[in-house]
């Protein structure tokens, strides 16, 4: 557009100095015909003029050089102001106006130059490197990815102008506009071995879980499992059990700053704001070892309907028994002959060697008798697994709590029978526990499970005969021995191994002992209870 109105400009200029050239032509042409002529011009026109002379011609050629010299400069001050702003459209157009005005030979297009520095680099006339591009050949891949990276821009830009098309009020943005061009996807090889890969790591995780279900149903058989459970839901030794807080927790909630209930007047002082109609009720929460499966009580059946489930049962195998030898899967049985029935089933065999026939239906007898002997002799029990038998009935699964009795005899430091009896009934109920002999004040206590602490009670209250020894108190008066049942409840865990005898000779050392297995109370309740049986004999 610039170069047009610039070739306009030129155009309108060049037309104007011709035409002011045409009037210079013409009016000293007309000065001319006027003076040799000597006519007037009033007769060329025709109009009623003065006439002119020859002084008058001189002074209109003056007049028309002063005029072409007012169109030459004219058009320098026009060329002097375009300049400024299209220096460089002007000379084009005004060569492009010159070779329309007048056709000039066409140029030949001759190759420049080629010029290398003393480096063999290519240079141009100013001694600068020229940077030749470098044309290689590519893939088709390679013009796709371009042209989709194009594509991708012109989407970008497209996007771009639906997003400001999308301010107005009508525009909905939950709608999206489709692509023009769909992404053409790459083909993605898998890499060798990943399925094999797969397989086996789906392979080693069900071997896991296999082997995770096995360890777990052997804890529950064992119990390691709800100990291990108790041991997680155990509260944490406290260790500072033995400071006396300032104020307990409970108190906390009503008592003041001053733990005091009482002001100065006598009044009570508490914070009654925190006492409310409402009581707290705990979260119930389900015990560690409880199933999370219905439990359904057992039907108990009577004689009469276990009689007939046994007959049914029976029966349901007889006829799968005869089924199979129907199908030709077992031999039929050899008739069961006795002499009873030995004339039935053989008939004229029987008739024709009866001798023979007795002797075969008494080895029969007798082989059936070895059989069902061997039978019994091998559902029979040997002496090994009577006795792992008799042990594993007698000791008790202690995985939900233990029982603990404490028992409080009044002298057995000499009485060796009857330490005997206590530890040798300990030992063969699988009791654990503790026998702590001291001066008027010895203490037994046993762990185990329910059955075998109602054994054991029953062996320390009633069989063992306390009252036929007679011992010395404090005073030096005989009186008869005794064993109290000082305290029995339950615990979380086992605080001694195998039952054992020890003796103290000081109250604290007893203690002491108690203490290191967190038992002390033990110790308390029956000491504490033996001081005030002397008291009372006193």
């Amino acid at each position: 557009s610039a170069v047009a109105a610039a070739v306009a400009v030129s155009a309108k200029i060049s037309a104007a100095a011709a035409a002011a050239a045409a009037a210079a032509a013409a009016a000293s042409a007309t000065a001319t015909v006027l003076g040799t002529s000597g006519t007037t011009p009033s007769t060329v026109s025709g109009a009623s003029t003065p006439a002119v002379g020859p002084a008058g011609a001189a002074a209109a050629t003056i007049t028309d050089v002063e005029r072409s010299k007012k169109i030459a400069q004219l058009q320098e001050q026009i060329r002097a102001k375009l300049s400024g702003t299209l220096a460089s459209v002007l000379p084009a157009a005004a060569a492009a106006a010159a070779t329309v005005q007048t056709p000039a030979p066409a140029a030949q297009d001759k190759p420049k130059p080629l010029i290398l520095d003393a480096e063999g680099r290519t240079v141009d006339g100013s001694g600068r490197a020229v940077i030749v591009p470098q044309l290689t050949p590519t893939l088709k891949a390679n013009i796709r990815a371009k042209k989709r990276e194009t594509t991708k821009n012109q989407q970008a830009a497209e996007r771009a102008q639906t997003e400001e098309a999308s301010e107005s009020h009508f525009h909905d943005e939950r709608i999206t506009l489709k692509p023009a061009v769909r992404n053409r996807r790459a083909l993605r090889f898998h890499e060798p071995g990943k399925f094999q890969q797969l397989a086996e790591r789906m392979r080693m995780k069900a071997q896991l879980e296999k082997l995770q279900n096995e360890i777990s149903q052997i804890a529950r058989k064992t119990g390691i499992s709800s100990a291990t459970k108790l041991a997680l839901i155990a509260p944490k030794a406290d260790t500072h059990s033995n400071e006396v807080p300032s104020m307990e927790w409970w108190d906390s909630v009503i008592l003041t700053d001053d733990l005091s209930t009482v002001d100065a007047r006598g009044h009570i002082s508490i914070r009654e704001s925190a006492i409310t109609n409402l009581i707290e009720h705990p979260t119930q929460m389900r015990p560690p070892n409880e199933s999370s499966r219905a439990v359904y009580l057992p039907v108990f059946l009577t004689k009469k309907e276990r009689k007939k489930l046994r007959r049914q049962n029976r029966r349901e195998a007889w006829k799968e028994e005869q089924e199979k030898i129907r199908l030709g899967l077992e031999p039929p049985p050899e008739p069961k002959l006795r002499i009873s029935n030995l004339m039935r089933v053989l008939g004229t065999e029987a008739v024709q060697d009866p001798t023979k026939i007795e002797a075969h239906v008494r080895e029969q007898m007798a082989k059936r008798q070895k059989v069902h002997e061997e039978a019994n002799a091998a559902r029979k029990l040997t002496d090994e697994q009577r006795r792992e038998k008799k042990v594993r009935r007698m000791k008790e699964d202690t995985t939900l709590g233990v029982h603990v009795s404490v028992y409080r005899i009044r002298e057995l430091q000499e009485l060796q029978s009857k330490k005997f009896k206590v530890e040798t009934n300990a030992k063969q109920l699988f009791l654990t526990g503790i026998c702590v002999l001291f001066r008027d004040c010895c203490v037994v206590v046993v762990e185990g499970g329910p059955k075998q602490q109602k054994k054991y009670r029953r062996v320390m209250m009633h069989r063992i005969k306390w009252e036929e020894d007679m011992v010395k108190n404090a005073d030096g008066v005989e009186i008869p021995n005794t064993c109290v049942l000082v305290w029995e409840g339950t615990t979380q865990r086992r605080n001694f191994g195998e039952f054992k005898y020890k003796s103290f000779p000081l109250e604290k050392s007893a203690r002491d002992f108690f203490q290191k297995h967190h038992v002390e109370h033990y110790w308390d309740l029956a000491y504490s209870g033996a001081v005030l049986e002397a008291s009372e004999d006193a």
